[in-house]
């Protein structure tokens, strides 16, 4: 069985809210950063463990990740099954612990 993203509907606002502020200055540059995003949680299907754990998750086990593309931090837990995304947040946002 392969694995499936999911998005956790408050991380798909989150993303919808960053591309339509970023557009506001410029369409192109919301469609780069919003590809540039996917393409990344696309290949995690195929490496989940490519990104270190997410050091702001408290008493993570690893299966906490995060990475940063183009100012924003995506926040994802995976298991055999699935990819679940969890946040996303400009890098200039304070840091929240979860």
């Amino acid at each position: 069985m392969a694995r499936k993203i999911i998005w956790e509907e408050h991380a798909l606002k989150l993303f919808a809210k960053a591309i339509k502020r970023i557009s506001k200055d410029s369409v192109q540059q919301a469609e780069m950063v919003e590809k540039a995003i996917l393409e990344k949680i696309e290949e995690l299907l195929n490496h989940p463990e490519k990104y270190p754990p997410d050091k702001f998750k408290l008493h993570n086990d690893g299966i906490f990740r995060a990475f940063e593309t183009h100012s924003y931090r995506i926040s994802y837990k995976f298991n055999d099954q699935e990819i679940r995304i969890l946040r996303i947040r400009h890098i200039r946002q304070s840091p929240k612990l979860y």
